[in-house]
């Protein structure tokens, strides 16, 4: 049961860099970002479940990672936000100057 999980979470975690490393727009940059964090999460339960110890180590940093993400998320946006403002535009290969 345990090589499923880990399967999955690899194929989430490369379509999640994929679209890191390939996509121009910060949004959906921003959510592949999320896609390999949830990947690591589902590698986090599945060795706190299926491991050598069977404990609740691996669920408490799962859970601490998903709130660091919602975080993370949350001051993206706000800086995406604000690029979008000052430049007008989401694309990530536009934002090449610090200052305009």
């Amino acid at each position: 049961m345990l090589p499923s999980y880990l399967t999955m979470a690899a194929i989430l975690f490369c379509l999640g860099l994929y679209g890191a490393l390939v996509k121009r727009n910060a949004v959906v940059v921003l959510l592949s970002i999320e896609l390999m964090l949830n990947a690591v999460n589902l590698n986090l339960i599945a060795f706190s479940k299926y491991g050598v110890i069977p404990s609740l180590t691996g669920q408490l940093f799962s859970l601490f990672a998903i709130t660091v993400a919602a975080a993370e998320a949350a001051v993206g946006v706000a800086v995406l936000i604000a690029l979008f403002r000052a430049r007008g535009t989401v694309n990530v290969d536009e934002y090449d100057e610090m200052r305009r």
